[in-house]
C-alpha cells in the first residue's frame, strides 16, 4: 500500500512523515529513506522532523492516563512497568540538566534515544507539556542534522 503511494512527491513527503513519526526508527531511518525515495535532502529532513514531532505533544500530553489505564489489566501492567522503568533509567541526564539533559537524551540518534523516548521520559518525570515540547523540537533538529551528514557521507569525509 505504502509502495503505491511514494510514487508522488507529496506521496514521498507523507511517506517520509510516517517512518519518521514510528518510535524507535523515528527520523534515523526517514531522512535515509525519504532520500531513498527520490526527495532533495530539504524536503527529507523538513518531512522527517515534522514526522517526528507529530506525537510528542500527544505522548506528553496522554501518555501518564493510558498508562495508568493499562496498568489496571494484570496482563498489561507488566509491560508499563517495564516501559516506565526504562523512562527512569533514561531519566537520570535530565534529571541532573534539565531542558538540557531532555534536549540531548533526544538528539542522540542512538536506538533508546529520541522524541518518543524524550516524550516518555518527560511525562514520567510528570514534567510540564509547555516546557518539555521545546527541548525536544531542539533535540530533534540536532538529530536530523547528525542524521543527515551521516546520510551524505559528510562525517566520513571528517
Amino acid at each position: 500500500m505504502f509502495a503505491s503511494i511514494a510514487t508522488t512527491y507529496a506521496g514521498k513527503i507523507i511517506y517520509t512523515m510516517i517512518v519518521s513519526a514510528v518510535p524507535v526508527i523515528e527520523l534515523r531511518a526517514g531522512i535515509p529513506i525519504g532520500v531513498a525515495l527520490g526527495l532533495d535532502i530539504k524536503s527529507a529532513v523538513v518531512a522527517a522532523i515534522i514526522g517526528n514531532l507529530i506525537p510528542v505533544p500527544f505522548v506528553l500530553l496522554l501518555l501518564r492516563k493510558i498508562f495508568n489505564l493499562l496498568k489496571k489489566s494484570p496482563k498489561i501492567e507488566p509491560m508499563i512497568l517495564w516501559l516506565e522503568n526504562r523512562a527512569h533509567t533514561k531519566s537520570e541526564s535530565v534529571q541532573k540538566y534539565s531542558w538540557l539533559g531532555l534536549c540531548l537524551l533526544v538528539a542522540i540518534p542512538l536506538p533508546g534515544t529520541g522524541a518518543w523516548t524524550g516524550a516518555l521520559v518527560a511525562s514520567v518525570l510528570e514534567m510540564d507539556p509547555r516546557r518539555a515540547i521545546w527541548p525536544i523540537a531542539l533535540g530533534v533538529c540536532i538529530a536530523a542534522v547528525i542524521v543527515t551528514l551521516v546520510t551524505y557521507g559528510v562525517v566520513a569525509l571528517v
